[in-house]
């Protein structure tokens, strides 16, 4: 728990270092190793044009190739992705007062999964959008799941948290059969894996035309929910007490998810699902800074992207000349962590 101010921005300081030291490890990291010094040299003179040390000369165009062109996109596109499951995380656990929601709970990743299931396995009938055919295809799979949940969850009586987590089931049960009915169908064995390798993450496609949509994105909606703090706070004391306090419950829960959701979409859409992000790192967060958002939400975004840029790193450099699916490397993380949070009873609100 940060005690004070000092401590809290002290935090925030250390945590952005440690976000410029990620990426420059992580881009000097891999199959061909790069000196540090190197590259940073580098990134600071494709950002700023200072050449510092003279790198036209001393460094090869193959090292600005490999570092530019190749390493430096997936790295920030582990920055951004993984600084929105994070976020979306720490949202819908306030919004659904649920410690155990994450970005996926409400089938939203089977619905990404069914479109992105149709783009793949029935090729080029479904090819209505050129390049962009299966990001978007499942992109709208992602949002019809969330429409589907906030339907069912609003019929009879008011939405609730358990009738939020219930549709969610359904949904995700739903959409997971119909993907699996696709594939059991399908006559593309080449289709059958791709699906496959898809639904298990990836950050290999990473290029500089994908990152200003997913970059521009993540950024609005985290500054949108950095905004919010007291209205998540205000969630975590339970829908009478909000009430009382003036706030429409209802009405910021379903812009919340809808928000939530819609950035998901654009993350499974655009690198498949990455899984335990949004559930285990607003945890570890939680267990510093306590509850309250104002402190919390920061602090998820900056540890959410330097976790995922090193289990980037880890996928693509544990196995000699090949990589992990970043997906599996997640859940490899994060299961033994949640499991030890289940037995220490780690798991509530404020880490009690």
């Amino acid at each position: 728990m940060l005690k004070s101010k000092f401590s809290f921005f002290t935090l925030l300081l250390f945590l952005i270092v440690l976000v410029f030291i990620s990426i420059i490890a992580s881009v000097s990291i891999g199959q061909v190793s790069i000196p540090f010094l190197d590259s940073c040299k580098i990134v600071l003179y494709q950002i700023t044009g200072i050449n510092i040390g003279h790198i036209d000369t001393t460094i090869s165009n193959m090292t600005l190739e490999i570092i530019w062109q190749i390493r430096f996109p997936r790295v920030l596109l582990a920055l951004f992705v993984g600084s929105g499951l994070a976020l979306c995380g720490s949202v819908m656990q306030a919004t659904i007062q649920n410690p155990l929601a994450d970005p996926y709970l409400l089938g939203i990743s089977s619905g990404a999964s069914l479109g992105a299931t149709f783009s793949i396995i029935l090729g080029y009938q479904l090819s209505l959008f050129g390049e962009s055919n299966l990001m978007i295809w499942a992109f709208l799979g992602a949002l019809l799941a969330t429409f589907l949940v906030l339907l069912l969850s609003s019929i009879g009586e008011k939405m609730s948290v358990i009738k939020l987590i219930l549709a969610g089931t359904v949904v995700n049960a739903l959409f997971t059969a119909l993907s699996n009915l696709f594939i059991y169908f399908a006559k593309d064995a080449e289709g059958v894996r791709s699906v496959s390798f898809w639904t298990m993450g990836s950050l290999s496609t990473a290029d500089w035309d994908d990152l200003p949509l997913i970059a521009t994105t993540i950024i609005i909606i985290a500054v949108f929910f950095l905004s919010q703090w007291r209205i998540m706070n205000a969630m975590l004391m339970g829908d009478d007490a909000a009430m009382t306090l003036g706030i429409n419950i209802n009405t910021y829960r379903k812009v919340f998810l809808v928000i939530s959701a819609a950035l998901t979409g654009i993350i499974v859409s655009t690198c498949g699902i990455i899984g335990f992000v949004g559930l285990i790192i607003p945890h570890i967060v939680r267990i510093f800074t306590g509850s309250n958002h104002q402190q919390l939400l920061p602090i998820v975004i900056l540890v959410g992207a330097i976790f995922l840029i090193w289990t980037d790193l880890l996928a693509r450099s544990i196995i000699p000349n090949s990589e992990l699916p970043i997906g599996i490397v997640t859940s490899l993380l994060g299961a033994p962590v949640f499991m030890h949070m289940l037995i220490k009873k780690k798991y509530g609100f404020g880490g009690n």
